[in-house]
């Protein structure tokens, strides 16, 4: 069984599990109960990717694929599309966005494939009677904030609206630092939830210039965090002292010792 079959096996499987006398649960799935299961399996398969766990990865991304399966089902029968539409349109699609592999154009490095490829998606919406009045449209309202933030430097960077070097946008860190404490100073609660959005803002976009995912770098420093906090409370629970009893100075030396073991190795 080549590959197309074995997905054409999935579909299959699908068409029993929802056709007459096939699973009463699959059967009462709708398109609102589907959507928890999408973004869960979504997040699933995101964190076997940052954990490096290739076969858990494996796992998701076939339970990733069901959904696609099962809710191209539930369009299949609305009459609105099949599995069959779905694949053929994000063939075209990748054949259609890269001419510089199947057409006559040419792209020299990934900056010229993305000024294409943001050039294709404006013709395409053209063509469907969509206007852009922004190179920055066309960003999914939902996006988690530091995704959100990384998307819109990069579309802005496609037409040269971007710092030439990190450290400039250092920088512009140094710069908004300075206006936060003087909104803290100020007492100004407005003022510093606005300049910690600029912080925050700006921290993206560095890491957009070093080529890191802000977002991947959160969780990372997320995890380190919880890992250091749960080996100071292991020593606060050896000590036989609450956690909560504990003050500040004991607090950051015990929080000292768990960072310099994990240095040491």
């Amino acid at each position: 069984m080549n590959e197309s079959e074995k997905l054409g096996k999935l579909v299959e499987i699908m068409d029993r599990l929802r056709g007459p006398g096939g699973c009463p649960w699959d059967r009462e799935q709708t398109w609102e109960s589907l959507r928890g299961y999408m973004l869960e399996e979504s997040h699933e398969a995101v964190a076997a990717l940052d954990a490096g766990d290739r076969e858990g990865l494996c796992e998701e991304l076939g339970d990733l694929l069901l959904q696609i399966v099962f809710l191209s089902r539930l369009g299949q029968e609305e009459g609105a599309f099949t599995i069959r539409d779905v694949v053929r349109g994000i063939v075209e699609k990748m054949v259609r966005r890269h001419p510089h592999v199947f057409g006559d154009e040419s792209a020299a490095n990934s900056g010229e494939v993305l000024r294409h490829w943001e050039r294709i998606k404006g013709e395409e919406k053209a063509a469907r009677g969509e206007t852009r009045t922004s190179v920055l449209d066309g960003l999914p309202a939902g996006l988690p904030a530091l995704l959100h933030a990384q998307r819109l430097g990069e579309k802005a960077s496609r037409v040269g609206f971007d710092w030439p070097e990190p450290g400039q946008v250092l920088d512009k860190i140094q710069e908004e630092l300075t206006e936060l404490r003087g909104a803290v100073e100020n007492g100004d609660s407005e003022a510093t939830r606005e300049e910690v959005g600029d912080l925050l803002f700006a921290t993206a976009m560095l890491a957009r210039k070093l080529k890191h995912d802000p977002e991947a770098a959160l969780q990372a420093a997320n995890r380190k965090f919880s890992r250091r906090f749960r080996g100071l409370e292991s020593r606060a629970a050896a000590a036989q002292v609450p956690i909560d009893s504990l003050d500040a100075e004991r607090l950051e030396r015990y929080w000292n010792e768990v960072k310099a073991e994990e240095d040491a190795g």
